[in-house]
């Protein structure tokens, strides 16, 4: 019962705040759109005892009511609508007839036809990635939000919230403007209304809200909007497998077949190499996708229908609300391989321009390249259709090249060679840590000439690059727990002793300066973005690749693993370095005089653009 007083307040607040509607009645989607390319729209409308109603429609010219269905709940309804395309924007209204008769004004809205909206993602794009609540506070009268599971800030603690929101980051567009960035990716913001530690975002309570402590929605798509005309793009973070236990869906839920459930509590095995195994089991196979993420993260069944259009029609919610420009999947491999197949067709066909890109944290070129679009036959009926990835597997090479003295650099040079198996892998996202892995410089044993190694594979390879915030100011600690990794950027807040938006002394400054450098370089010189690569196999702890158009620019990337000077018999680069004499690097303006014979000092990459 307390579970259904909770929903059922909720469903209060959200129908008032959307629509006309009957005391204690929600509906999701809370709006929808005229002109969209699908015409079918599911309605899933929440109340007490709701299901003993019958819906009807008041005429609206080019709006049918084709079914209503039960659920398994008393406090659900469905009703499915079908749009014409010729249906102009109005308010729908339906009457919910039982013991009493109920209105509800639905509205249905014009596109946006703003051509700012939902530009995509291209190699030309440098993505910062960072946690809301960790990066900056700009409205401290939402830091506590009455009625909220957690309703306190404590920065002195890794599991509470902090207070960053949306105001606070986009207070610092400047700031990611001056470092070279062009596109923001927040981890989720969503509601989660979670009694702890839901700071991160993984645990959605509300799918059709924005978490009240980082703004409200009407502030997002502001914030959106805001930093489209500042010249950056937005990426939302998405969760499709799972919410949190505290979901008002979860807490009354529609049928109990909307959550995968076994006996007892049972876990994910987190082995996705049980979808693809050919001599795999189906208790392996039900295990990695049914199982719970989770003690907190009750697994949604995606093989329900009306599951998988509830999901569907909020993310194409999402995108027409906002106008954001692309989606980061969250544990994109766990969820139901048929339906990411669905859900993947319906957000391109609606938002061909859309960036996306998964989440697929696996252990080897093949196994990620199978959850990206790839030439691979299908598997089980899966064929992804998932555009790009973030690229564990150049992450994992770069760590395990720098990260032990003369370290293996033929795990990167396999990275790449591997591309073979993608469709488009320049529609990757290589990345060098994360808020789930131990940072960068901790992992590569606070060496400087290492990081600066890192940061020049990672700006001059090909794919979206994308930085963890703090990375460029030598943000430091091991992921013992996760919330080592996820401290407070500092100068965030009012009254911090140290603001590295303003000043960055020291070797931090040195750090900053040189991913601002190589990334502003890179947006003025496509050929580091668009450019053809070509790599030649490592020898003797260097590595070197160049980045090469038919216009006749090149830029050679030539890195010395070891603690030693090494000298390199440039002929070797012949079909590359042919018609040019010299070169510059880039960041620190250096002429390098001799193509024929580079002497590389220790741990140190060249970012060379070559002069003829």
């Amino acid at each position: 019962m307390a579970a259904t007083r909770a929903a059922t307040s909720t469903a209060i607040l959200i129908a008032n705040a959307n629509a006309k509607a009957a005391p204690g009645v929600r509906i999701d989607p809370t709006y929808w759109w005229v002109g969209m390319k699908n015409p079918k729209l599911q309605l899933l409308v929440h109340g007490q005892g709701i299901a003993s109603t019958t819906a009807s429609l008041v005429a609206y010219p080019g709006v049918t009511l084709e079914s209503q269905q039960k659920l398994e709940s008393p406090n659900y309804l469905v009703i499915n609508l079908t749009i014409s395309p010729d249906t102009k924007p109005g308010q729908l209204k339906l009457e919910l007839k039982g013991n009493k008769k109920l209105t509800y004004s639905y509205e249905l809205r014009a596109r946006n036809a703003d051509p700012q909206r939902t530009q995509g993602l291209t190699q030309a794009d440098f993505i910062y990635m960072l946690m809301p609540d960790r990066f900056s506070n700009g409205d401290p009268k939402n830091d506590v939000v009455k009625g909220t599971r957690v309703n306190r800030i404590a920065r002195d603690s890794i599991y509470a919230r902090h207070g960053g929101d949306l105001k606070g980051i986009q207070n610092h567009f400047d700031y990611f403007k001056k470092l070279g960035a062009t596109a923001i990716w927040p981890t989720p913001i969503v509601e989660n209304d979670m009694p702890k530690a839901s700071y991160h975002g993984y645990a959605v309570t509300d799918c059709y809200k924005v978490d009240p402590r980082y703004g409200t929605n009407e502030e997002y798509q502001q914030f959106v909007k805001a930093a489209h005309a500042d010249g950056l793009k937005v990426v939302q973070d998405i969760v499709l497998n799972h919410w949190g236990s505290y979901h008002h869906l979860f807490l009354d839920k529609p049928a109990a077949d909307w959550f995968h459930a076994f006996p007892t509590f049972t876990r994910s095995n987190y082995n996705a190499f049980a979808l693809n195994d050919p001599y795999g089991s189906k208790r392996d196979y039900q295990l990695f996708n049914d199982g719970w993420f989770d003690t907190t993260m009750p697994d949604v069944n995606q093989g329900n229908p009306l599951v998988a259009t509830y999901i569907i029609q909020n993310f194409l919610w999402w995108v027409e609300s906002t106008g954001i420009d692309g989606y980061r999947v969250d544990t994109y491999p766990y969820s139901n391989p048929q339906f990411l197949m669905q859900w993947g067709q319906a957000i391109s066909e609606e938002y061909p321009k859309l960036a996306q890109f998964g989440e697929a944290w696996e252990g080897t070129e093949a196994e990620q390249a199978f959850f990206a679009q790839n030439i691979l036959p299908p598997v089980n009926g899966f064929k992804s259709n998932m555009p790009g990835l973030l690229d564990f597997q150049i992450c994992f090479a770069i760590s395990d090249a720098l990260k032990t003295e003369n370290g293996d650099l033929s795990k990167l040079y396999h990275a790449l060679q591997g591309d073979w198996l993608y469709v488009d892998a320049t529609r990757n996202v290589p990345f060098l840590d994360n808020h789930d892995m131990s940072r960068f410089y901790s992992v590569i044993g606070e060496d400087f000439g290492k990081f600066k190694t890192g940061i020049a594979w990672l700006l001059t390879l090909r794919g979206t690059p994308q930085l963890y915030y703090g990375t460029e100011v030598l943000m430091k600690n091991f992921s013992n727990p996760d919330g080592k990794v996820r401290e407070d950027f500092p100068g965030g807040w009012t009254g911090d002793k140290v603001n590295y938006f303003t000043s960055r002394p020291g070797q931090a400054g040195e750090a900053f300066d040189y991913v601002s450098k190589l990334a502003n370089y890179r947006k003025a010189h496509p050929v580091l973005s668009s450019g053809k690569l070509m790599q030649f196999i490592p020898q003797d702890g260097v590595y070197t690749y160049f980045r090469y158009n038919e216009g006749g620019e090149c830029v050679m990337v030539i890195a010395n693993n070891t603690k030693d000077e090494k000298t390199v018999d440039g002929s070797r680069f012949a079909e590359r370095t042919n018609g040019f004499s010299s070169g510059m690097e880039v960041v620190s303006g250096a002429t390098i005089s001799d193509l024929k014979t580079l002497k590389v000092p220790a741990h140190t990459a060249w970012v060379v653009e070559l002069r003829k």
